[in-house]
């Protein structure tokens, strides 16, 4: 990675997809290496890509792969626009550039080391977190216990579902409460949106929280922590879907006087002063 007037620039990496996998019907997990088979970049829990397909565009993502995978990189990615719709047309053996790592990272090693952790996410927002978790999980002994909140609209919306109930569900000291919006024929477990699941559940007020999902339910889950006894200094949450040009240069990533490329994706709750409009 080079600097050039303060901004920092990330060199050009071919990826190759080697496996997609469909998570939902609007999300895809995409495996990539590069052309000699290798991991294209280190990176940290937390930290974003730059994806591009020449003459379509480009676009920042979430690693969603955890940095003790020295394999490979995964992405999972919602189709949702133009760029993304190319993405879930593309198939194994396919190329598109990367460029990473950008963004700061959740304080795995300084804040949270020692702590029991919380994860709480919505939709796609478990995406980002997978990354953390599986580090976690992979370090099982720098941690306390591990606790996870995860809703969508329904069952076939779950991001990551299969692993959840394998591996997550299955490790010890890790609980895991799920939650659909709607009853499903089929489902049946919890009923209900996330901020008040979260009550419900009714968490230990001694652990760091880690959050990330659609702004509304960010909202919401803010205020059922504060109403559960959670203090700011507790919370962490990502911003990465406001990412843009990724060097703090195009100024559309902004949150108060804080940019989200430069200063985030990862803010404290305390520390971010204010909530983007949208939440």
């Amino acid at each position: 990675m080079n600097e050039f007037k303060g901004y920092r620039l990330s060199l050009i990496h071919i990826g190759v997809v080697t496996d997609i996998r469909i998570d939902t019907p609007d999300v895809k997990t995409f495996r990539v290496v590069t052309p000699d088979g290798k991991k294209a970049f280190d990176h940290m829990p937390g930290q974003c890509a730059m994806l591009s397909i020449p003459g379509v565009g480009e676009a920042m993502f979430s690693i969603t792969s955890s940095p003790t995978n020295t394999e490979f990189m995964e992405f999972s990615i919602k189709k949702c626009g133009c760029l993304t719709s190319w993405l879930h047309q593309m198939e194994v053996g396919q190329q598109i550039t990367i460029r990473g790592p950008y963004g700061n990272h959740f304080p795995v090693e300084t804040d949270l080391k020692g702590k029991d952790l919380l994860f709480i996410a919505g939709g796609i927002g478990l995406a980002p977190l997978r990354s953390v978790i599986n580090y976690v999980r992979d370090k099982r002994e720098n941690y306390g216990s591990i606790q996870i909140i995860y809703g969508s609209r329904s069952k076939d919306d779950l991001v990551d579902y299969k692993e959840i109930i394998d591996e997550w569900m299955k490790d010890t000291g890790i609980e895991v409460n799920l939650t659909i919006d709607r009853e499903q024929e089929g489902w049946d477990g919890h009923v209900g949106f996330v901020p008040n699941f979260v009550k419900e559940v009714n968490p230990d007020i001694s652990k760091t929280v880690l959050i990330c999902g659609p702004p509304i339910m960010i909202k919401f889950t803010l205020g059922a922590l504060k109403e559960l006894g959670f203090e700011e200094t507790q919370v962490f949450t990502t911003m990465e879907l406001r990412m843009k040009c990724g060097v703090g240069k195009c100024g559309r990533c902004n949150i108060g006087n804080k940019y989200v490329c430069k200063d985030g994706p990862v803010f404290r709750y305390d520390k971010l002063g204010e909530l983007p409009d949208e939440y």
